[in-house]
């Protein structure tokens, strides 16, 4: 991989060195990398990043491909099992590597719960609906929780500290942070096998950094931005994005459900499976797929158990 960037137009040993120091160790992060990104990373003018950049993309196909060739690149996308039939079959078969699953639904639906499944179930075999892989875990409002990791790995009969050892946690304080650990979350990805990515909350901190209706572009500019990083991180490594977010009430809904995300538009056409997840009756939870590009509106029920999440 080295070689492969210093014999690329206009970059020599250093320049190879210093990309390779700031995790861009291969032609795709380089090509789909923004000139800013790489001004800030190797300390370099916007004419030189220029140069590296379009080196970069002569050197991989970025141009157009048959659908043909699209579908067969699907064939590489994972999916990871929830612990639940239902919810599987709801997505298609589980949450999908190259893409943003988003779930959001009021406090205590469940979305953390979810979250902690995953980052186990990412660890289970292939044939047993996992990826052989680990887990980043960015956590943003306190709720990471380790013994709720070991309950769920011990059901799964699985060594709850192996399991421990292969999900990496950051603690997010602001906005900020957040996206300096999605960053930060590439070192660890090339090492570790990282198969899955989690925000916990996504919008938490985003909400309280910028309050107010004079906030509101600055703090939606922002997200979009953390968004379109976190989008790329998926398709160039072909990992799982998880991400919980909050809900407000809508006083402008007289009748039914006045259940309404955060984050919007910009949100909303940045996940690629939307999730609403709410309460029901005892362990259950009713869980409605509202957005997907190749699957229908559909709803179904799974239950939050002592063992993790089951049908």
């Amino acid at each position: 991989m080295a070689d492969e960037l210093k014999n690329l137009p206009g970059v020599g040993e250093k320049i190879a060195e210093k990309l390779k120091e700031a995790g861009y160790e291969d032609l795709m992060t380089i090509a789909a990398a923004s000139v800013g990104e790489i001004c800030d990373a190797i300390d370099v003018g916007e004419g030189t990043a220029e140069k590296i950049i379009e080196s970069a993309r002569n050197s991989v196909q970025m141009g157009f491909e048959t659908a043909e060739n699209v579908y067969e690149k699907r064939k590489q996308i994972g999916k990871i099992t929830t612990g639940s039939k239902n919810l599987d079959n709801l997505l298609g078969g589980g949450i999908e590597t190259g893409a943003i699953t988003e779930a959001h639904g009021a406090f205590g639906s469940s979305k953390s719960q979810l979250a902690f499944q995953l980052a186990v179930n990412v660890q289970l075999p292939k044939e047993k609906g996992g990826l052989e892989g680990t887990a980043i875990f960015i956590d943003t409002e306190n709720t990471f929780r380790p013994e709720r990791i070991t309950q769920m790995a011990k059901a799964l009969n699985l060594d709850p500290h192996k399991v421990l050892k292969n999900i990496f946690v950051g603690r997010a304080y602001n906005s900020d942070h957040q996206i300096l650990l999605v960053n930060k979350a590439k070192d660890v990805l090339k090492e570790r096998n990282v198969k899955l990515l989690i925000v916990d909350s996504l919008t938490s901190m985003f909400r309280s950094d910028y309050s107010g209706r004079g906030e509101l572009a600055p703090r939606q500019q922002k997200l979009n931005r953390h968004l379109h990083e976190l989008q790329k991180i998926s398709e160039v490594y072909n990992l799982a994005v998880y991400v919980t977010n909050q809900v407000m009430a809508n006083p402008a809904i007289m009748f039914g459900d006045p259940t309404t995300p955060i984050g919007g538009n910009i949100l909303g056409h940045a996940a690629t499976f939307r999730l609403y997840i709410r309460k029901s009756k005892d362990q259950k939870r009713i869980v409605k797929l509202i957005d997907s590009p190749c699957l229908p509106d559909a709803e179904t029920v799974f239950r939050v158990t002592e063992e993790g999440i089951r049908d």
